[in-house]
């Protein structure tokens, strides 16, 4: 008897190729987050005014909101320039902050070098299942229309600008 995995144990997995070096694509993805990142998609109580990746293992990812605060989401738990990083996303099912990483999801970006000079860059979203009952939730958002596969359209637009 074969059984289905529930929808929280599922990962959500998108890839784009873009035609620049893996150690540019890096620095845009991370460096220059801040760049391509949509001003709509944060968590803040205020309009968004600056996201932001600190670029080491332990790190934040947080967003600067109009009001003066700063709205942790996400907190980096590898970092392999310019191969990988990988962050704990920590962001609810409800769209709150989750501070326990133990319930948070995970995502880890690569960024492979082709043979014609482009990079891959491969985005995995993993572990809903900590997230609990709202867990299948998070996984539809992030896999859906306006999830990640549109965001990494967005930073391929901005990595292959000259």
């Amino acid at each position: 008897m074969t059984t289905m995995a529930t929808p929280t144990t599922e990962t959500v997995r998108r890839s784009v190729t873009v035609r620049t070096s893996a150690e540019h694509a890096f620095r845009v993805f991370t460096d220059g987050f801040d760049s391509w990142w949509p001003r709509t998609h944060h968590i803040g109580k205020s309009p968004m005014t600056r996201a932001v990746i600190e670029p080491f293992e332990g790190g934040r990812m947080y967003s600067e909101q109009a009001d003066g605060t700063n709205c942790p989401w996400g907190q980096i738990t590898t970092w392999d320039p310019p191969r990988r990083f990988v962050f704990a996303w920590q962001i609810t099912h409800e769209w709150g902050f989750e501070p326990d990483l133990a319930k948070s999801s995970e995502v880890e970006v690569r960024f492979t070098p082709q043979a014609d000079g482009s990079t891959l860059v491969d985005l995995e979203h993993r572990y809903f299942e900590r997230m609990g009952a709202g867990g299948s939730d998070m996984r539809n958002a992030v896999g859906g229309e306006g999830g990640w596969g549109g965001l990494l359209k967005l930073f391929a637009e901005k990595a292959e600008q000259k």
